[in-house]
């Protein structure tokens, strides 16, 4: 193995055990539930279906980013081992905080002169950040160096596909995103709308599909449409959800049974508290290697 660090934020919406299999520390980003502030620490201190439970029955959320100083504090104690470091970030499409690791970065590359620190702009989110970040591992495992994996990452990393469909829209007119009158006239049609990511790393809504059965069957389209190799898709996928547990398992169902060469079986996870703070009960999200992301 390469003798360097790999690390993200937890919004990469991995396991803490899968964390701890792949050997890559992560900083807690910050969340708010009824005026109390928590780490976004994998569902540690807040269940996952507590957390949702508690959104459905209304409870207030928000969320903050990790700052330079955190960053700043959870840089130094890698680099104190004596290793290189490689940081993926969530997107900064929506997030500042790839800014906030880079102004982390730029202080201790004077206090480690010398030392390797590269920050990379994930341009994605939630477990397809995850799947970027699971896939370095294996490579690192494999025995590529900090800077092929530097140079590969940054060529391939618009090449994972961010799926996400979702079947309540008030948490979207909670955050601005879709209007009043929208939200209610696409509740009462049993709208779910299909948003991907773009090149940009920011959420863009692609289609309004009526009824949830029909959006379970056209995310798993996409991915026909989109991933590597199309039907032949031989690489990982994976899947993540935000209480909607029974729905993702039928996504994984119908992805296992159109795509027969898979790298092994579908992997669920939740959406973490901070992209759940923002997406609400009710998402479902599918990640994948496909063509490049071009808009």
């Amino acid at each position: 193995m390469q003798d360097y660090i790999i690390s993200c934020s937890s919004t990469a919406d991995l396991s803490k055990e899968h964390f701890e299999r792949m050997d890559v520390p992560y900083v807690c980003f910050h969340f708010m539930l009824d005026g109390k502030i928590y780490p976004d620490d994998l569902g540690q201190s807040v269940p996952f279906d507590k957390f949702y439970h508690m959104m459905a029955e209304g409870s207030s959320t928000s969320t903050s980013q990790v700052n330079i100083d955190e960053f700043i504090d959870f840089f130094t104690k890698l680099l104190d081992t004596g290793k290189d470091l490689i940081h993926i970030e969530l997107s900064s499409g929506l997030s500042g905080s790839y800014n906030s690791a880079c102004a982390a970065a730029d202080i201790l590359r004077e206090k480690y002169p010398g030392r390797k620190i590269y920050i990379v702009d994930s341009l994605g989110a939630s477990s397809g950040y995850g799947l970027l970040v699971h896939t370095l591992a294996e490579k690192r495992a494999a025995g590529m160096g900090i800077d092929e994996l530097h140079d590969w990452v940054e060529k391939n990393k618009l090449r994972m596909h961010h799926w996400f469909f979702s079947t309540d829209l008030k948490y979207y007119v909670r955050g601005g995103r879709v209007s009043k009158t929208a939200g209610f006239v696409g509740n009462l049609l049993s709208i779910c709308p299909m948003l991907n990511m773009d090149n940009h790393g920011r959420l863009i809504p692609r289609a309004k599909i009526r009824t949830k059965k029909r959006a379970i069957l056209d995310i798993v389209d996409r991915m026909e449409k989109h991933a590597e190799g199309g039907l032949d898709y031989s690489g990982e996928c994976f899947i993540c959800n935000s209480d909607f547990y029974e729905d993702a398992r039928e996504v994984a169902r119908l992805v296992e049974e159109r795509f027969p060469k898979l790298n092994g079986k579908v992997l669920i996870n939740s959406i973490g508290t901070v992209i759940g703070s923002h997406t609400g009960p009710g998402t479902i999200a599918l990640f994948f290697w496909g063509d490049e992301r071009v808009d």
